[in-house]
């Protein structure tokens, strides 16, 4: 089902949560909504759900205006960070409850909803569990019944919000690369709101990043991370140093001394780059600093490195070293990044 969602605005009260966002979603699309705290995320969840109206715009499922139909007549599959399972109930049951619940006319026969839930039980991996109740299962083990549970009334569209925020860091990895492949098998449109990059780097067809009610960018774990496209992007996704630079005659200067060369603008501009993407050297053109501390990362070093501000409080930047780099804390250090994107002021 194809998702499009057309100037979309959200206020509480006084206070804008989402600010004229639009997206066009594909059918069969797993795509992370992903943002610090407060960027909108989950407002904009709650929305495709219709759990919020919107103050303005309008949320297309296919062709059909959705904006102002009911949370059931949207037909949404909903998974909670913490679960929400019924603990009075069965894992069978829990994952029934959607179909049984349904209105006479269209709650299918009792057959078919065990054939549904033992379908269900085989593809989440929970077969032999169906009679032990969510107090009796594992976090993961409890995630993947809400997981089944959604998906058992044949979702519209399936909408999970942190799902995985609750779990340790091991079990975390381990259902992020099973709900992948069970997205594959499926095919169903879905959205989940991650805090975690890597999360969503890991898992998404398309990454939404976002901040302050706003859509920073939209594109593929590749787009967001080779290509950011704002400063707020280039620092948020992976991890990432800048410095204040003047690009004058294509010459990129930091503090007067020239650093580089650019084929794109004139004037002040800060210039982001990542921690790999520099080289140790001796040349005079380069950054200049002091190593503050060192850490060792796999078959690298992590470096911190002090760089002089003109008597203001100095510039810390990180960067990574081959293990025989000479970084030792206190050694003067050279080093000039290799790639690198301006962004002007």
């Amino acid at each position: 089902m194809d998702v499009t969602i057309t100037n979309i605005r959200k206020e509480f009260g006084q206070f804008p949560a989402l600010y004229d966002l639009s997206l066009d979603i594909r059918s069969g699309e797993l795509i992370a909504l992903l943002g610090p705290s407060g960027s909108g995320k989950t407002t904009l969840l709650r929305l495709i759900a219709g759990l919020e109206q919107p103050t303005a715009g309008k949320i297309f499922f296919g062709e059909e205006d959705a904006s102002e139909k009911s949370v059931q007549e949207r037909h949404i599959g909903f998974v909670f960070q913490h679960y929400a399972l019924f603990r009075h109930m069965t894992v069978a049951e829990n994952i029934a409850f959607g179909l049984k619940v349904r209105p006479k006319a269209n709650r299918p026969p009792a057959h078919e909803i065990r054939k549904r839930v033992s379908d269900l039980l085989d593809m989440v991996h929970l077969t032999g569990l169906e009679k032990r109740y969510p107090a009796q299962l594992s976090g993961g083990q409890r995630q993947r019944v809400a997981l089944a549970r959604a998906m058992a009334i044949e979702p519209t569209v399936l909408l999970l919000d942190e799902p995985f925020g609750a779990l340790d860091a091991k079990v975390r990895k381990e259902l992020r690369r099973w709900l992948k492949e069970f997205h594959d098998r499926t095919g169903h449109t879905t959205f989940f709101v991650t805090h975690d990059q890597e999360e969503a780097l890991e898992l998404a067809d398309r990454v939404v990043v976002m901040s302050q009610g706003k859509v920073e960018q939209v594109g593929t774990a590749d787009d967001v991370y080779d290509t950011p496209n704002s400063p707020f992007v280039f620092s948020f996704i992976g991890e990432s140093s800048h410095v204040p630079v003047t690009v004058r005659d294509k010459m990129v200067l930091f503090q007067g001394e020239p650093i580089g060369t650019t084929e794109n603008g004139e004037g002040p501009g800060e210039l982001f780059f990542r921690p790999q993407d520099v080289v140790v050297t001796t040349d005079s053109q380069s950054l200049y600093g002091k190593v503050t501390a060192c850490r060792r990362l796999a078959g690298t070093r992590i470096a911190e490195i002090d760089v002089a501000n003109n008597g203001h409080e100095p510039y810390h930047l990180e960067i990574e070293v081959p293990l025989d780099a000479p970084v030792a804390v206190g050694a003067d250090i050279r080093f000039r990044p290799t790639r690198w994107k301006l962004f002007g002021q």
